[in-house]
C-alpha cells in the first residue's frame, strides 16, 4: 500500500468540512420553562437570603421591644384591695394618661434642661476639637500622622463605663494625683463633683471619648479632596490657614453635619457617664438625665408603664429633632443651589 501524500490532507479536511454536521436535538419546551423560572426565582430571592439574618435580628431585638414599649405606654396596673390575692392586680387600658404625666413631671422637665445644657457644652467643643485635629493631621507639615490618629482615636475605644470610672477617681480629691499636686502648690481647687461643676465633669468624659470618632470621620473626608485644589490655591498665594478655611472646611461640611446629628442623638441618650459617677458624688440624682429617670421608674419603682411612656417621648423627640435638623439643612442647601 502506498502511504498518503501530505498534499492530500487539506483536500481531506476540505472534504470533511463539506459534510453536514448533525445538529443537536432541540429540548422540549416543557423542560426549558422550569429551568428559567428556577433561575429567575434564585436571582430574585438571593438578596433576601442575605438580608434575612439582619431582618430577623432587627425584628426580634429592636422592632419587637419598641412595639412592646408602645403597648405598655398605653396601659397601667389596677390594684384592688390590698393587692395580695390572685387577680388583685390587673393590667388595664390607660389611654394617654401616662404621656401626660410623663411630660408634666417636674423631674423629667428638669432632666431635659440639664441635658440641653450638657449638649450646649459637649457638641460644640467636641466637634470643634475633632475638626481642628483633622485639619492638623491633614496638613503637609504634620509629622507622625499615624501615631497622632491612633492617640486621638484611642479614647473612643475605651468603654464609657471604664472611662467614667477612670475620670471619676481623677475627680476625687482624696485619691486624685492632680489634687495632690494642687495642694503642694498651695492652690485651692474646688471639687469637680460639686453641684456647680458636676456638669463640666460629666461633659469632659463625653468630649474625651467622642473626639476620636468624629475626627476620623472628618479626616477621611479631607483625604478624599483632590490635591490639585491645594496646588492651585498655593499657586494663587493662599496660606495653609486660607486653604483650610476656604477649601477644606466647605468641602467637609456634609461630614460635619453627619457628626453633629450623631453627637446630638448621643447627647439626648446620655446615661452611662452620670450613672457611673453617681456613687462618687451626691450632686447626681437618679433623675439627672431622662434615661436615668426611665431606669429609676422601671427598675427601682417598678412602674414599667410610666417608664415606657417616657422612653417613647424621648425616642419621638430624638427623631423629630434629628429629622427636622436634616430637613432644615437640605432646604438651605437646595435654596443655595437655586440661587
Amino acid at each position: 500500500m502506498t502511504e498518503p501524500r501530505p498534499q492530500d490532507a487539506p483536500r481531506r479536511r476540505a472534504t470533511g468540512a463539506r459534510r453536514p454536521a448533525s445538529a443537536p436535538a432541540p429540548e422540549p419546551p416543557s423542560t426549558r420553562a422550569p429551568r428559567r423560572g428556577v433561575a429567575r426565582f434564585g436571582r430574585q430571592s438571593a438578596p433576601w437570603a442575605f438580608l434575612a439574618p439582619a431582618v430577623v435580628l432587627f425584628a426580634l431585638f429592636l422592632a419587637a421591644p419598641i412595639g412592646y414599649s408602645v403597648y405598655l405606654s398605653f396601659r397601667t396596673e389596677k390594684v384592688s384591695g390590698l393587692g395580695l390575692g390572685s387577680g388583685s392586680r390587673q393590667e388595664v387600658w390607660n389611654g394617654a394618661a401616662n404621656y401626660v404625666s410623663a411630660v408634666a413631671d417636674p423631674e423629667f422637665l428638669a432632666s431635659v434642661g440639664r441635658v440641653a445644657l450638657y449638649g450646649l457644652i459637649v457638641v460644640p467643643v467636641m466637634l470643634g476639637s475633632a475638626l481642628l485635629f483633622a485639619l492638623l493631621l491633614d496638613a503637609r507639615r504634620t509629622r507622625a500622622r499615624r501615631f497622632g490618629r491612633i492617640a486621638i482615636f484611642l479614647p473612643y475605644a475605651v468603654p464609657a463605663v471604664i472611662s467614667s470610672l477612670l475620670w471619676g477617681f481623677l475627680y476625687l480629691p482624696g485619691v486624685s494625683p492632680f489634687y495632690w499636686v494642687f495642694e503642694r502648690l498651695g492652690w485651692s481647687v474646688p471639687s469637680l463633683f460639686s453641684s456647680n461643676l458636676v456638669m463640666f465633669a460629666v461633659a469632659n468624659i463625653a468630649i474625651w471619648g467622642g473626639i476620636g470618632f468624629n475626627m476620623v470621620v472628618i479626616y477621611t473626608s479631607l483625604r478624599s479632596i483632590p490635591s490639585e485644589l491645594y496646588e492651585a490655591a498655593e499657586l494663587d498665594g493662599a496660606s495653609q490657614v486660607g486653604i483650610a478655611w476656604r477649601i477644606k472646611i466647605p468641602i467637609v461640611v456634609p461630614s460635619i453635619i453627619m457628626t453633629f446629628v450623631f453627637s446630638m442623638i448621643a447627647t439626648l441618650q446620655v446615661f452611662a457617664e452620670p450613672t457611673t459617677l453617681r456613687p462618687l458624688s451626691n450632686s447626681i440624682s437618679t433623675t439627672w438625665t431622662p434615661l436615668m429617670k426611665v431606669y429609676r421608674d422601671a427598675f427601682t419603682r417598678g412602674d414599667l408603664y410610666s417608664a415606657a411612656a417616657t422612653s417613647v417621648v424621648i425616642a419621638v423627640a430624638t427623631f423629630v429633632i434629628s429629622f427636622g435638623f436634616l430637613r432644615l439643612v437640605q432646604a438651605r442647601a437646595f435654596g443655595q443651589e437655586e440661587r
